[in-house]
């Protein structure tokens, strides 16, 4: 059998290409940590090639040993990617050299698969605005509006469903809306498995016995954690789990353990089971009168942490808990219940009695919070509980019991792996033996980028963009003749921004949510004098290179919010165990944040730019130095003259 160098050469060969040395070193890494059982950290630039340094000793592992591997990714797109893209490619390229050739699979969630059952009917219609009920006559028009244009992606879901093989909502293109897609999919809830009438045609079950027979099954976080911190077992068995964008694991993983009530779900619940069950009404009504105490009992309650939870919430969740857990005894049903609409109802009261007895008896490692939102002019209240910390967790969880390579672009922080290692749970007394690489990027940062502060701009307020931020954001703009992006901290941030340069200069302002996101990008891409404009979406996951992205703006060093109740309790928490807490969690977050938004600027080996971050602290405050040694090694300069000079220089050149 060829070696791991060997397979890869043929694999980078195969596509016109030649190995980096980062690349050759990572795969040799990721071999020998999977062979040794020895966890491993990894990180590998933009431009590693770092998909095929994990993909290559994956498949000669499984290859050699018959042992399965887990590929996970935070994104939908980089599944995408290795399932049609590098998988069928490094297959190609090594199946002369690798016998057997591994089988791979793709498994995501129930949800992203159509449910022949639900769109055929089997499921009842559980009615207009059940959750988002708009209840103004004035919107009767738009409503009808809406329910024309449902229709419409709902008849193309079922002309679509007659030929697809997959049932998997991203072959469906061009896509369809959330809301669309909710009327003709299920979650594991409402799920009827084996009861179900078709349950042998099921594309979501066709995916999971894929799965169960492939030697490398890619999936993505959220699913891992199910598996990994659930009741059913989701995954096929497996000894090796690699983590692609393992800088997200953490957050997904966070959201995958956190769960929220308010009244609305109370409300659909009570409907349900009125109109599915023949649970006595008297019954029923015990949970209406359980949301009505809870309404009373929030509004007595400031947004934020709780810390200690009032009588009256108390005993309204409590009364929430057993209510939800009458009904779900008075529903009954036998194992081989086929009712779609009994398994809703019972499904409904079974998430709310799960959640209300978290409330009723949180652990010592839950937050609770309470927080409000508005839509379309209707507050609703959400009483919200989340882990203080999955370190713990994801060691037993996770790594514990296979061996794990966690790789991505930003894993060091602050010039070390410590940040993410404790975030990882491998850090403490118990925790497992693991290694650490960083195998750089073919990129010369230094020469081929300049990290610019304005320096003299005022430390950024609450109150949004300061004039002199504008200014100088215009005057870095007209030096570039445009193809800048725009990272901003805040959705009012990235208003203020273009509504003052379409003011002032005559070039294309992209904004985000004035089209769909891969329309802008795509937008931004076709015109080099465009500037592209928006929030978090934007911080990760865009890939421009080229002439066209010559310039990324940082209009504020991207802190979590300071009333973000779980980043406060996670601080508070740092404190006192004695560790640093601002710089344990909010210095960490932007050093990620910024290591990310910076990264959209040099992506080959031709490209040339600016990073300028309109924030003075990351020059003057203390821990400045953290978060530029967590950055891509771009030459510094606090000159305003000197990089709208070399703007200037880089954008005719460019033309």
């Amino acid at each position: 059998m060829s070696t791991v160098e060997e397979l890869l050469e043929s694999a980078v060969g195969a596509i016109g290409g030649s190995t980096r040395e980062g690349q050759t070193e990572m795969a040799q890494a990721v071999s020998s940590s999977v062979d040794k059982g020895i966890h491993l950290l990894v990180q590998a630039g933009t431009g590693t090639g770092k998909s095929l340094a994990y993909l290559v000793p994956a498949a000669e592992y499984s290859s050699r040993t018959g042992n399965r591997v887990i590929v996970s990714t935070a994104t939908l797109a980089l599944q995408t990617q290795i399932i049609h893209r590098d998988l069928p490619r490094l297959f190609k390229a090594v199946k002369k050299t690798l016998d057997p050739l591994p089988r791979a699979a793709l498994l995501k969630g129930r949800r992203n698969y159509v449910c022949k059952h639900k769109l055929g009917g089997g499921y009842p219609d559980e009615g207009e605005g059940m959750l988002f009920d708009l209840g103004a006559d004035a919107e009767a028009g738009r409503k009808a509006t809406d329910r024309s244009g449902l229709g419409e992606e709902i008849q193309r879901i079922r002309t679509w469903e007659k030929t697809t093989e997959s049932g998997d909502r991203d072959d469906l293109l061009p896509g369809v809306s959330d809301r669309a897609w909710s009327e003709v999919s299920v979650n594991s809830f409402d799920c009827l498995g084996s009861n179900c009438p078709l349950y042998t045609e099921c594309f979501a079950e066709l995916a999971r016995n894929n799965a169960a027979e492939a030697d490398i099954v890619v999936t993505n976080h959220a699913l891992l954690a199910i598996d990994a911190f659930g009741d059913n077992t989701v995954l096929p068995e497996h000894d090796v789990i690699i983590i692609d964008e393992a800088h997200e694991l953490k957050d997904r993983v966070t959201n995958a353990l956190s769960g929220q009530i308010n009244t609305s779900m109370l409300s659909a619940a009570t409907s349900s089971v009125r109109k599915h069950t023949i649970v006595q009404d008297g019954v029923v009504a015990l949970l209406d009168s359980a949301a009505a105490a809870l309404e009373r009992a929030q509004s007595g309650v400031s947004e934020g942490l709780i810390l200690n939870m009032s009588e009256a919430l108390s005993l309204a969740l409590a009364q929430i808990r057993d209510s939800a857990r009458q009904i779900i005894n008075d529903i009954g049903g036998k194992t081989e219940d086929s009712d779609a609409g009994r398994q809703m109802a019972k499904a409904r009261c079974q998430e709310i009695f799960e959640l209300a007895e978290r409330f009723c008896d949180p652990g010592k490692n839950d937050v609770v919070w309470l927080s409000r939102s508005t839509f379309r002019e209707r507050e609703t209240t959400n009483l919200v509980v989340a882990p203080l910390s999955v370190a713990g967790t994801m060691r037993s969880g996770i790594f514990e019991d296979s061996t794990v390579v966690a790789t991505s672009a930003t894993l060091s922080l602050g010039g070390n792996f410590d940040a993410v290692a404790a975030s990882l749970g491998l850090f403490g007394p118990d925790a497992p033996k693991w290694d650490s690489l960083d195998v750089g990027s073919p990129f010369d940062y230094g020469k081929q980028s300049i990290l610019y502060v304005a320096a003299h701009l005022p430390r950024p307020g609450r109150s949004g963009l300061s004039e002199q931020a504008l200014d100088e954001l215009e005057e870095l703009v007209t030096a570039s003749k445009g193809g800048a992006l725009g990272l901003f901290s805040s959705r009012a941030a990235a208003n203020a921004a273009a509504e003052h340069l379409r003011a002032k200069l005559d070039i294309p302002i992209l904004l985000q949510g004035d089209d769909g996101l891969p329309s802008l990008v795509s937008q931004f891409t076709a015109d080099d004098q465009a500037c592209l404009f928006g929030t978090m979406s934007l911080w990760q996951g865009v890939d421009v290179p080229g002439r066209t992205n010559r310039l990324v703006i940082i209009d504020r060093l991207p802190f979590p919010r300071p009333d973000d109740p779980l980043m406060q309790a996670r601080s508070k928490d740092a404190d006192n165990r004695g560790v640093n807490g601002f710089m344990a969690v909010s210095a960490t977050h932007a050093a990620l944040r910024l290591a990310q938004g910076a990264g959209r600027l040099i992506r080959s080996t031709k490209d040339r730019g600016v990073v300028a971050v309109l924030d003075s602290r990351l020059r003057s405050a203390r821990y400045g130095g953290y978060l530029v040694n967590s950055m891509p090694s771009m030459w510094p300069t606090t000159d305003s003259a000197l990089v709208k000079s070399s703007l200037g220089r880089l954008a005719a050149t460019d033309d």
